[in-house]
């Protein structure tokens, strides 16, 4: 899975984002040349707000259906992870550093899109392709600080934790759940802008973006997508099994094929599998949710993933929002069974998972819709100067706590190196 983008493009892009910088609010998604059956676009940049919704979990997705069809046109957005608190009887007690808000999207007064190798402007007039060619930096440059990252949890409570939920799992409370960590960085003044061109040169994935919300920034290098529509079919795609690549071709590929039949990569895989498939059947024509592909072995800069694709026929007349609730937060996310999952996830974990693990993404004005998982990103309130990153990984009763933590690690490592090659 090489991706491949044709040099002009690449420019553009990056003049496209750096004008697009300029708004409050604008949305990067960039497949990054990578392909995919399911994708209609191959980059969209939203940036500007016609309209806007930022909400707190309470009715947030009956707000968003409201915005929806008040406007009927394009909406870009994210979707926290503590929307979980709205659908389920859950809460988050832990501090909230970041700020983001539970819920955000926006009409933008102007959209970019390349599709098919051709760039278009979907809203906003055929000029403004001219002031992006002809748009440079602001002069006021940012003094940037050495970025001093930190984890939240040391290597030794990790492994108690870990150990302290393969304990739950043996008494059947649950079969799989999703544990992660923090690292992050106090007093840390970045150029988001040059930090996510150096992270996506670093690490190009399928679903990474860049998206602004005042001074709050998501820096994305995210390779799952959560779930996206197109037309009557609904598509989830969840990450579960990781091998770290090698240098060596030979290596690299017995890797891949070692990956392919690691049996507890496969049970965790699957276990994921049917919480999707369950999660998708509140939204299917019944007898049409069915499993594209099982143990996917798709490769990326860093690491090799197992990644399944489920998918189904969607009810005639469900409203679109409504189908994203039903699936959030996604499965590979949280575990099975999922309610418990995260009730244990709120237990355990230290730190308030906000906008990390949640999702980013567009609904287009016929209803279709693209939303990522937010992993593998950094991200940032420039006011606060306040960076954060979170890195897990699915726990079962077979995992080795030392090697979960490697795992992390080995997630961590393209944004650890593009913090320190930022200093």
């Amino acid at each position: 899975m090489t991706p491949m983008i044709a040099a002009e493009h690449h420019t553009f892009k990056q003049k496209a984002l750096l004008w697009a910088s300029q708004f409050e609010v604008c949305c990067c998604l960039d497949s990054n040349g990578y392909t995919d059956p399911y994708s209609g676009f191959e980059f969209l940049l939203a940036a500007g707000v016609n309209h806007q919704l930022s909400a707190l979990s309470g009715i947030a997705f009956q707000e968003l259906k409201a915005l929806y069809d008040t406007h009927q046109n394009w909406l870009f957005g994210m979707l926290s992870y503590d929307l979980k608190n709205e659908i389920e009887e859950l809460s988050s007690g832990h501090s909230n550093h970041l700020e983001f808000p539970d819920l955000f999207f926006f009409v933008p007064q102007y959209l970019i899109v390349i599709k098919k190798g051709k760039i278009e402007v979907l809203i906003g007039d055929q000029e403004i392709l001219t002031s992006i060619e002809s748009h440079s930096a602001n002069s006021k440059e940012i003094v940037k600080t050495r970025i001093n990252i930190t984890p939240r949890l040391d290597k030794a409570t990790y492994i108690s934790k870990v150990e302290e939920l393969r304990e739950h799992i043996s008494k059947g409370h649950i079969y799989e759940v999703n544990f992660c960590q923090e690292f992050f960085a106090e007093n840390a003044a970045i150029n988001p802008f040059e930090m996510y061109q150096n992270l996506v040169q670093l690490s190009p994935t399928p679903f990474g973006g860049f998206f602004k919300i005042k001074d709050k920034y998501i820096l994305s290098a995210s390779p799952e997508r959560f779930l996206c529509k197109r037309a009557d079919r609904l598509i989830s795609q969840p990450i579960k099994g990781t091998s770290k690549r090698s240098a060596d071709a030979a290596e690299d590929e017995n890797r891949k094929t070692a990956l392919r039949n690691n049996t507890k990569e496969q049970a965790e895989n699957v276990m994921i599998v049917d919480l999707v498939r369950n999660d998708l059947t509140k939204s299917a024509v019944p007898g049409t949710v069915k499993v594209d592909e099982l143990f996917g072995i798709y490769t990326f800069p860093q690491v090799h993933q197992m990644i399944s694709t489920i998918s189904c026929q969607i009810k005639p007349n469900l409203h679109p929002i409504d189908a994203i609730r039903n699936t959030f937060p996604m499965g590979s996310m949280t575990g099975a069974p999922k309610i418990r999952a995260m009730e244990l996830i709120e237990q355990t974990e230290v730190s308030r998972r906000g906008i990390y693990s949640g999702a980013f993404g567009y609904i287009s004005p016929a209803g279709d819709f693209d939303f990522n998982v937010v992993i593998r990103s950094i991200l940032y309130n420039a006011t606060a100067k306040h960076l954060s990153f979170q890195v897990g990984g699915a726990i079962t009763y077979a995992s080795v706590p030392e090697d979960e933590y490697a795992e992390c690690m080995l997630k961590a490592s393209a944004m650890i190196k593009t913090l320190e090659s930022a200093e």
